[in-house]
This record gives structure tokens, C-alpha cells and sequence, in this order.
């Protein structure tokens, strides 16, 4: 019916998950149901966007504008649906250095592996679109610090993004990055990364894994596993590639339901009831019914 529990905390899982897939392939998931459906094809751990989050549940742009609840409401749902590790986008922390250590708690106790903050001020922006502004790296320090002193399980991964590349340079993104795991990153996640290269000088200098999040319309060219994995890539993000292929659908669908007042030249886009109920479990939730009220026929 659902996933049973397991003695490893989720941060734990996280953690295994990483030793026993190098890259670790990390799959967006927007919902519960696409949970199911990338544990299904073997995905080893998930990732609940801040983007979308409040693209899909908010209908708002990426622009600082939901806050810790909005995201909690989705991880909850996830973390309930599969037991698979969920690396959650915190934005900045929702706040200060409270804000920060209560963010921490919350996740955890919601059944969150990991989080990653950013370095970007309170207004912040998606991380592929110009006009990003940056805290100073001590402020950022002082939001891992906060971060990493509220963890009550030592196995939850604090991951540190920077979004200092596009605006300040390798160099200066690098020192960022070290100075981040001084202050108790366990990860580094460098975002809008041009050139291959750069992934391998990060993982040099910081000497922590590193994430790279191949999002699809951005500055980072979509290289492949392989390609990542030779350049010293410990994590890929896939972070919106299946909730904007499902909102491409949907819209096709809508569209033709208008201009052609029925749905049959869309239904070859659409999963079939058969293969809803496949990946529901559906047949098992009705055989439960049937044990436990069958007694009571004649």
C-alpha cells in the first residue's frame, strides 16, 4: 500500500544513495504521483524545486514569493508517497538565522534528506535569468552556519548553491564555494555553469561533492551522464524537465479541446487509466477493501 519505514534516517539514504550511483542521478519531482513514477523507472533519489513549487502548486513565478510552507506542503506529500531521499530547494532560508534553523527543523521533521541554500539575496531570482544579486560569502557563511547548527540528524545534507559564477567569475565563485565548506557544507551546488571544465575545478578546489543541474532553456548546455561523471560531477539534477514536458501536454490538450471541441487527437499524449492504476497501486488499495469487508457478506 505505502512504503514501509526504514531504520535509516533520510539523510542517511541520501547519503548511501550517492555511494552506490556515481553520478548520482537526482529526478525533479513536482508531486506525489511523479514521485512514484521516477522510483518506478529506478531513479535512486528525488528533488522538489522551489521554481516549481510555485510554478505548479502557486502559479507564481520563481521571484521569492512562496515561503516555507508552500514547499513543506509538497515535501510532506512526496516524502509520504515514496521513501526514496528528497533533496528539497530552500531559496535563501526564508529568513534569518532562526528563520534558517527552524527551516532546518521543519524539513527534517517533514522527511526531507537534504536541502540546499542559496547565496542570493531575500528577492531572489531563478538562477538562470540575468539581474541575480549576491549576499556577501560571509552572510552566506553565516546561513550555512545557522543551517548546520540546527541539524538534528548529522546524516541530513546541507548543500551550499552558488549563484556567483555568472556575475562574478570562476575564481571568485570557487572561493565561495570554499569558504561555504568551511562553514559546514557538506555539498556544493554550482548553478548556470558554462564550460565543463569549471565543474572539475570546483570539485577540485572544494573537495566535496558537487551537483550540476542540467535544466533545459538555461546558460548550462544539457551534457550527457558520461560527460558529467569525467569531469568529476558526484550529482546531476534533472529539476524541470518532466513537470515542463507535463505542462506542454496539458496545454496541447486544453487547445484541442477548444479549437476542436473533443480530446481524441490528444489522447496518444495521455497516460492510459491502465497505467495510472500500474504506478497507484490501485488494485492492491481495492483487494485491501475486499479483505476487510468480505467478512461481513453472506
Amino acid at each position: 500500500m505505502t512504503h514501509g519505514p526504514t531504520s535509516r534516517s533520510a539523510g542517511e539514504r541520501f547519503r548511501a544513495a550517492l555511494e552506490s550511483e556515481k553520478p548520482l542521478q537526482v529526478a525533479g519531482a513536482i508531486n506525489a504521483y511523479t514521485a512514484r513514477l521516477a522510483q518506478a523507472v529506478g531513479f535512486r533519489a528525488l528533488y522538489l524545486s522551489g521554481g516549481g513549487v510555485a510554478a505548479n502548486s502557486l502559479g507564481l513565478p520563481d521571484l521569492g514569493i512562496s515561503t516555507m510552507e508552500d514547499v513543506l506542503t509538497d515535501v510532506r506529500r512526496i516524502t509520504d508517497a515514496v521513501d526514496l531521499p528528497l533533496l528539497v530547494d530552500i531559496d535563501t532560508g526564508w529568513g534569518s538565522a532562526f528563520n534558517i534553523a527552524r527551516t532546518i527543523q521543519q524539513m527534517t521533521k517533514a522527511g526531507a534528506a537534504a536541502i540546499h541554500i542559496e547565496d542570493q539575496v531575500g528577492a531572489k531570482r531563478c538562477g538562470h535569468r540575468p539581474g541575480k544579486e549576491l549576499v556577501a560569502a560571509d552572510e552566506m557563511c553565516d546561513r550555512i552556519k545557522a543551517a548546520v547548527d540546527a541539524r538534528t540528524d548529522q546524516a541530513f545534507v546541507i548543500m551550499a548553491r552558488t549563484d556567483s559564477l555568472a556575475s562574478e567569475g570562476l575564481a571568485a565563485a570557487i572561493d565561495r564555494a570554499v569558504a561555504y565548506v568551511a562553514a559546514g557544507a557538506d555539498m556544493i551546488f554550482a548553478e548556470a555553469v558554462t564550460e565543463l571544465s569549471m565543474y572539475t575545478e570546483f570539485r577540485k578546489a572544494a573537495g566535496v561533492p558537487i551537483l550540476a543541474n542540467i535544466t533545459e532553456f538555461g546558460q548550462t548546455p544539457l551534457w550527457t551522464r558520461d560527460k558529467l561523471g569525467a569531469a568529476g560531477i558526484d550529482i546531476i539534477l534533472y529539476c524541470c524537465a518532466a513537470y515542463r514536458a507535463m505542462n506542454a501536454a496539458a496545454l496541447k490538450v486544453y487547445e484541442a479541446i477548444r479549437t476542436e471541441g473533443t480530446q481524441k487527437s490528444v489522447v496518444p499524449l495521455m497516460q492510459t487509466r491502465a497505467d495510472l492504476y500500474k504506478y497507484l497501486n490501485y488494485h492492491a488499495y481495492e483487494q485491501k477493501l475486499d479483505e476487510l469487508f468480505a467478512k461481513g457478506k453472506k
